[in-house]
């Protein structure tokens, strides 16, 4: 059946991270696949109402929304919460993809807005990731992580 899409959110100060995630997806030796959900030209505009449409529109279309976290997702407001409430909103399962390698949710970076909603959250790197998004079901409540023996079948130490 294959996976279904995945709207990828991030803070503007991430986007190289997003980046490296478009090249994953073209690496054949990497089993990763999303579809890519993001905004093209939109993003460039000023029209706070127009690029909040578009990302509806992307968001609707997808079952999964991965988020990365760095160091300032959590202050981002005006669209990367937005974001992520409209994925609530239409029930879409919820990834966090840490940035800084935890395993785990990590408080001083991890937007309210998907604590405890039953999220699992990850490191950035592409087999936990491509993982997440073939095998997590959203669970009722709390934060989520994979037990080490999930990371040492993938290969982690």
């Amino acid at each position: 059946m294959g996976l279904s899409r995945t709207f990828v959110g991030f803070s503007s100060t991430d986007i190289h991270y997003y980046r490296l995630m478009l090249a994953w997806k073209e690496n054949e030796h990497i089993d990763f696949n999303f579809a890519n959900c993001q905004l093209g030209k939109e993003i460039n505009s000023e029209d706070e109402a127009y690029i909040r449409r578009k990302c509806r529109e992307r968001i609707d279309m997808a079952g999964t929304f991965a988020v990365l976290i760095g160091q300032d997702t959590r202050s981002k407001h005006k669209y990367v919460r937005w974001e992520m409430e409209v994925a609530r909103e239409k029930g879409c399962r919820i990834i966090g993809i840490n940035l800084d390698g935890s395993r785990r949710v990590v408080d001083a970076t991890c937007p309210p807005i998907i604590r405890n909603i039953g999220a699992i959250f990850v490191p950035f790197s592409p087999k936990i990731v491509a993982y997440a998004l073939e095998n997590y079901q959203m669970h009722e409540n709390d934060d989520y992580h994979y037990k080490d023996k999930v990371y040492k079948q993938l290969g982690f130490k």
